[in-house]
């Protein structure tokens, strides 16, 4: 079973965008969820890179299985490149405006993801070990770190 802990956003470059939702919400007991919405001062889009990293919480957070980097541009119009960032696009694609290749002239969000589509994906799709996970993402626009988004979960 998942559970969100924690969920932070952080914006290296306030001219660029700033977060104008970052929250987890619990709804009740068993329905869980978080929401994220970036506002872009500075459209469109044309050049984006993102690295993701999964860390396992070990006597502090240590890199566990994968730290990839992929051209966010590309990785859309062709999301098989990349086998282990198709995996983690997946989980947000159907939740998200992130659906389609550059230019991004618009706000960009992940709205109501919910702990129950994390925790099939986690458990059925891909086996994970239970324990305490963050999934950190950095945001490189035009070369310049521009957002750092982190989920903390326990997969118990």
């Amino acid at each position: 079973m998942v559970e969100f802990s924690n969920l932070k956003c952080e914006i290296t470059d306030r001219d660029f965008a700033d977060f104008e939702h970052c929250y987890l919400k619990s709804v009740n007991r068993t329905y869980k969820y978080f929401t994220i919405k970036v506002r872009l001062f500075k459209v469109p889009v044309t050049k984006v890179k993102i690295n993701l990293g999964l860390y396992q919480r070990l006597n502090g957070l240590k890199p566990f299985l994968y730290n990839v980097t992929v051209d966010g541009c590309k990785f859309v119009k062709n999301p098989r490149s990349n086998r282990v960032a198709s995996y983690f696009y997946d989980f947000f694609r159907n939740y998200s405006n992130l659906d389609h290749p550059c230019p991004y002239d618009h706000d960009l969000y992940v709205d109501k993801m919910s702990t129950q589509y994390i925790d099939h994906r986690l458990t059925n799709t891909l086996p994970f070990p239970k324990g305490s996970y963050m999934f950190k993402t950095d945001w490189f626009v035009y070369g310049i770190k521009r957002a750092i988004v982190s989920i903390y979960l326990t997969l118990s």
